[in-house]
């Protein structure tokens, strides 16, 4: 396979991977919202629903990004885009996913899941550099 039949192949596989997790996440984001807007209140403390609900919202602000990310790998297909995407999707797991497991840990009020909370700056980090290696990428 030629070089460039190669890398037309990566593209489109890169862009639609992208374009199907960020379509998976943003129906699990809406689905969370919806539990935290209504089942989690009785739950857990108004502290442990706001930590929740900033997972959520920062899961949805970054699903969008993964869709952008997806239509200008489209046109920029390079690493620095790709990578931004790949960012985008460690800063969801590691940001939003520990907030969650803080909300789970108020919930069934554990002594466990200590290792969550400094993982937190970690995800936000990812989002960073997500967005830095985007622009890079378009300006490449």
């Amino acid at each position: 396979m030629s070089k460039q039949k190669s890398t037309l192949v990566l593209k489109n596989i890169m862009h639609k991977l992208f374009l199907q997790t960020a379509s998976i996440l943003a129906a699990m984001t809406v689905a969370m919202g919806a539990f935290g807007a209504h089942k989690l209140k009785s739950m857990v403390s108004e502290s442990a629903v706001s930590t929740f609900e900033t997972g959520v919202r920062y899961q949805f602000y970054h699903v969008f990004a993964l869709f952008v990310t997806a239509i200008v790998y489209s046109q920029f297909p390079n690493k620095f885009v790709n990578a931004s995407g790949w960012l985008f999707l460690a800063g969801i797991l590691l940001f939003s996913g520990s907030l969650y497991i803080l909300t789970y840990k108020a919930a069934t009020v554990s002594n466990g899941f200590s290792w969550a909370g400094p993982i937190t700056p970690l995800g936000g980090l990812c989002f960073i550099v997500g967005w830095v290696l985007l622009a890079v990428g378009v300006s490449k």
